[in-house]
């Protein structure tokens, strides 16, 4: 491996005064516990480029790209940090940094050219192999997600989530990735956010495929990708744990609902957004009785007799399907941002089209009195991570947590005084469910190593650790203030809320 492209020992001199705030003002210098792993994530989409290299075929997202609009920046997945040419480089910024891993993800029609597991790509695969191989060659551990949005555009032509054949398709394709890289790999992740690519993919036009078929297509895209993750599951767990003696789970968004008020109307409209928002995945496979949460097939179940349907437009699972997906999932994977507030006065009908999840849903978040930023998803609540942490645990026997996103956005800019404040107050949140609730969290991953294309926000938004210029062919990386104190962090296993952010002008 060859050195750092360039660390200049002049530093800045500069020292930054992190600015106070009411989260983690009163807070303590905390040392982390020693089994919680420190890591970092991307997505292949986001960060690979490339999108025609050797064999690879196009995903929905090229194909969703290239019509005007639906980047709010222009931009398209082939504008990103060239990880596919220089993920090397990667490598070296996560050595510098010390993480125990490295999340990232495979891309579907870059391995399996056809989607179809009949053609393998040797440079597909040989680059995710290659991958692998140095990761642990520099003492990081790979974490891998088999799916991360970017499905084969020729799938979704048949359909894709919302054909059930995709269970099929899901299975070819993971084995695939177990026999090349299993020997290696040792976490594995299913899907990640199920309802970011189902809702806002089949049910809405913010993300690929751009279907949006609401209230119906997502829905059927959801039964589907449910049957599909057990299915990989069961596989892994049949034919690969005995010999690979890996982990196997799903990813979903957990970020907080509640009522906006202690009013019981309040109350109930926020446990109905959470159910909605994070049941829908987790009580299929966590809870005890399995299938979908009570709450959410009541509630459209009785929209959908008010709208003339002669069945609800919630697919169903057979009671054999209900069982085969209930404990598909050997840790709880955690993503999570921010917190909604829902008040049950907020719906009025016709403010959604009808049928639609939001109609279903029934009542409108918003952050309440929370100052919002340039990226409101990622609002600075860190009381909200520690509730929805806490309800994983009393819901489903306080399994295994894995928080494998959080993470700040803004507009840019490397010393992100805001982005360390968000990071401290959030991680002091997650010591709290630890230390004082009992959360079983064994990881904890900041998005994002380094700015990347942020779905249809293009390049405008950065989560980055790095800044990358995007007009530099070499795509250079540049630690930020932020990238610094994770460093630090890893390197002294202590949460320090009177930490004072620095810079150095370190590249990649």
């Amino acid at each position: 491996m060859r050195a750092l492209c360039c660390i200049l020992a002049v530093a800045f001199a500069v020292t930054l005064v992190a600015a106070s705030t009411a989260d983690n003002s009163a807070a303590v210098m905390r040392k982390l516990p020693e089994n919680l792993k420190l890591g970092a994530a991307t997505a292949s989409f986001q960060v690979e480029g490339a999108w025609d290299a050797a064999d690879k075929s196009e995903s929905i997202w090229d194909t969703f790209c290239r019509i005007p609009g639906n980047i709010k920046d222009g931009t398209d997945g082939n504008d990103t940090c060239k990880s596919y040419e220089f993920y090397q480089r990667d490598i070296e910024m996560l050595k510098f940094l010390g993480v125990d891993f490295y999340r990232f993800s495979v891309s579907w029609p870059r391995v399996l050219p056809n989607g179809f597991a009949n053609k393998i790509s040797e440079d597909g695969i040989g680059y995710y192999s290659r991958l692998v191989d140095e990761l642990l060659a520099n003492g990081i551990e790979p974490v891998v997600t088999i799916y991360h949005w970017d499905l084969p555009q020729n799938l979704q032509d048949l359909g894709g989530w919302a054909n059930p054949l995709i269970a099929d398709w899901f299975e070819d394709y993971a084995r695939v990735l177990f026999d090349a890289l299993g020997d290696r790999v040792k976490t594995w992740v299913t899907l990640n956010e199920p309802k970011q690519f189902a809702v806002f993919g089949y049910g809405m036009a913010f993300c690929a495929p751009n279907i949006v078929s609401a209230g119906i297509g997502d829905y059927m895209a959801i039964k589907n990708l449910m049957v599909a993750h057990a299915r990989v599951w069961h596989l892994y767990d049949k034919e690969y744990r005995p010999t690979q003696k890996g982990t196997i789970g799903i990813v979903i968004a957990t970020d907080y609902r509640e009522g906006a008020s202690d009013s019981p109307e309040d109350i109930e409209a926020g446990k109905i957004a959470f159910d909605f928002e994070v049941g829908l995945y987790s009580h299929p496979i966590f809870s005890t009785t399995g299938g979908f949460p009570e709450s959410v097939v009541k509630r459209i179940a009785e929209r959908s007799a008010q709208q003339g349907f002669p069945r609800s437009r919630l697919p169903e699972f057979t009671p054999e399907e209900i069982e085969y997906i209930k404990g598909t999932s050997d840790f709880f994977g955690f993503n999570h941002y921010s917190t909604l507030f829902y008040a049950a006065d907020s719906y009025k009908p016709g403010i959604f089209d009808i049928p639609s999840y939001n109609d279903d849903l029934g009542a409108v978040g918003t952050y309440g009195s929370y100052a919002t930023t340039s990226v409101p998803h990622t609002t600075k609540i860190p009381g909200g991570i520690r509730k929805a942490l806490n309800w994983v645990k009393d819901s489903y026997n306080n399994p295994e947590i894995m928080i494998f996103e959080n993470g700040f956005g803004n507009l840019g800019g490397n010393n992100d005084i805001d982005r360390i404040d968000y990071y401290l107050a959030y991680l002091d949140a997650v010591l709290d469910a630890i230390e004082v609730d009992g959360c079983n969290i064994t990881r904890y991953t900041a998005w994002s190593l380094m700015d990347n294309f942020e779905w249809n926000s293009g390049l405008s938004v950065k989560f980055g650790l790095f800044e990358v210029d995007y007009n530099d062919d070499k795509r250079t990386r540049t630690a930020r203030a932020s990238a610094l104190w994770f460093k630090d962090l890893i390197a002294t296993r202590t949460l320090d809320p009177d930490y004072e952010p620095r810079l150095e002008e370190i590249k990649f």
